[in-house]
């Protein structure tokens, strides 16, 4: 295989649907805030993993608009791991080349992780090796609203493919290749609505806390075994 062909094997952006943290640890009978914690450990992990394959973009599903409806303890649980990771992170990704990026109303979080995110994502913004997406505050019907509005709201008065996918929150981003969910459920939550519609998906039965480099070479070779024909 020329390394062409090896490169056309290797999806450009794969997004994560990264489930199962709550049922994983219920299944040791841990709690909660013990699985959110080990999924910000595979999080390390599968972001190393992806810089190492040839990944370019890796976008994860962190906090979804609905997440709010979940206890306030979980939720404030949910930001200060966020904001602790992004802190102690940063300096490894600065290291590896990789820049950050978030989709998602991040201003609406906490004052405090706000700032963290902003801090982080000024520092990284001339890294290359890769992108890293995180969605936050996210919603993918919530995106296509938002950016339908604010085509109107610029004047443009007969609305093209080419302008939704300037408006929405991961321009300048390319689709996603694949989308992988884990913990087995098979639906896609709210999640890239517009930008999955040619993408291939992978679901495991794997909860995400468990989710491994090895895991994630299993999902990008079912992928290059797959015709991708968007539509056609």
């Amino acid at each position: 295989m020329s390394s062409k062909e090896k490169e056309e094997k290797i999806p450009l952006h794969v997004a994560i649907i990264m489930d199962g943290n709550r049922r994983w640890a219920q299944k040791k009978h841990m709690p909660v805030s013990y699985g959110h914690k080990k999924g910000v450990d595979t999080v390390k992990e599968i972001v190393a993993a992806a810089r190492e394959i040839g990944i370019r973009y890796l976008t994860l599903y962190a906090f979804s608009c609905e997440n709010w409806q979940r206890s306030p303890v979980e939720v404030k649980t949910l930001m200060f791991l966020l904001k602790e990771a992004i802190s102690r992170y940063v300096d490894e990704l600065y290291t590896n080349g990789i820049c950050i990026k978030y989709s998602g109303r991040i201003s609406q979080l906490p004052k405090d992780v706000f700032e963290v995110l902003k801090k982080a994502e000024e520092k990284l913004k001339d890294n290359k090796d890769m992108v890293l997406n995180i969605a936050l505050n996210y919603g993918g019907r919530q995106e296509i609203v938002n950016a339908v509005n604010s085509i109107i709201g610029s004047g443009i008065k007969r609305i093209e493919e080419k302008d939704i996918n300037k408006a929405l929150y991961t321009y300048p981003l390319p689709d996603p290749d694949l989308v992988i969910r884990t913990s087995g459920e098979q639906r896609i939550s709210n999640f890239l609505l517009w930008q999955s519609a040619y993408s291939e998906f992978y679901f495991t039965e794997k909860y995400w806390p468990e989710f491994d480099k090895e895991d994630l070479m299993k999902a990008i070779e079912d992928y290059s075994k797959r015709e991708r024909r968007k539509g056609r």
